[in-house]
């Protein structure tokens, strides 16, 4: 297995890499930037500016994205740069946004909130939402202080959500209708010494994800059993996602300083690529959500 930094480029918040179209996609949350990457120079192929605090993003087609902004769900148009509100959902505070997020098969786009400083016994605001492509909003799960990671298991179908705050990493059956049954503990990351952040599955339904506070990323097989643990050599690792053209290779966005989180070593804030992992990931879905065109 190699490490290697992936271009110069230093986020303050890295987050949520896709790839697509042969390149990496990625966000400076903090900045309100949308970057794309070249792959193998780490050169930034495109840079597109939104208001910031960023959750996520996902495709919806070859030229819009959906993005997740602080509480509300957003188209931008990559060609105009213009940007148009889908949703929003039904609470607004100021330590409460919107945070990381995924596409469905059924070309729908999952998200999930963060709301921190809470007081001791303070429910947390907000919760686990899906946008569908009649552009409905849905509530799908409540209680989560810090979600994170929204992944499919590409064996059995269920979608996994960490909650970083608790320290678990939870899994859900899908239903036809859209809405989610059957919640269960997937696993609980506590004897790592970290929350689960990002998160992404191989193609043999191996759970990946950053340990975002210990420097690390760990693998779970289908049982929730720890199958690899790897070492990093930033403080703070954020995000990962499958890529390359064989989709073998593993990137990992970091953080720099996320405002609750900082670290000043030579490679906090890049993105870093993983070659020669043996496993493989699965290509992300589209959204399918109807948007206004420029």
């Amino acid at each position: 297995m190699k490490i290697e930094r992936l271009g110069e480029l230093t986020t303050a918040l890295g987050e949520c890499p896709v790839w697509h179209g042969g390149q990496l996609w990625l966000l400076d949350c903090r900045k309100g930037h949308v970057h794309a990457l070249d792959p193998e120079t780490g050169e930034v192929t495109a840079l597109h500016d939104v208001p910031a605090p960023l959750g996520s993003f996902a495709f919806n087609g070859s030229d819009r994205i959906v993005l997740a902004l602080k509480e509300e769900i957003a188209a931008l148009d990559l060609r105009s740069g213009r940007l148009h509100t889908l949703a929003r959902i039904e609470h607004s505070h100021p330590d409460l946004r919107l945070n990381d997020g995924i596409s469905l098969a059924d070309g729908s786009f999952v998200v999930g909130t963060m709301h921190v400083f809470r007081r001791p016994g303070e429910a947390p605001l907000g919760g686990l939402y899906r946008l569908d492509t009649q552009l409905r909003l849905h509530k799908l799960d409540d209680g989560l202080g810090i979600a994170n990671g929204p992944c499919v298991n590409p064996l059995d179908g269920r979608l996994h959500v960490a909650d970083s705050e608790a320290r678990r990493i939870y899994s859900y059956a899908m239903q036809p209708d859209g809405t989610l049954a059957d919640k269960q503990l997937f696993v609980s990351t506590e004897a790592l010494g970290s929350g689960p952040d990002g998160c992404c599955f191989d193609d043999a339904g191996g759970l990946w994800t950053a340990l975002v506070r210990v420097g690390a990323l760990a693998r779970f097989d289908t049982r929730g059993e720890l199958s690899h643990r790897i070492e990093l050599p930033v403080a703070h690792p954020s995000a990962l996602c499958f890529g390359g053209a064989h989709m073998d290779t593993l990137f990992v966005t970091t953080i720099s300083d996320s405002g609750r989180l900082r670290a000043a070593g030579p490679l906090d804030g890049a993105v870093l690529k993983l070659t020669g992992l043996g496993f493989r990931g699965v290509a992300r879905p589209e959204c399918r959500i109807p948007l206004p065109r420029a």
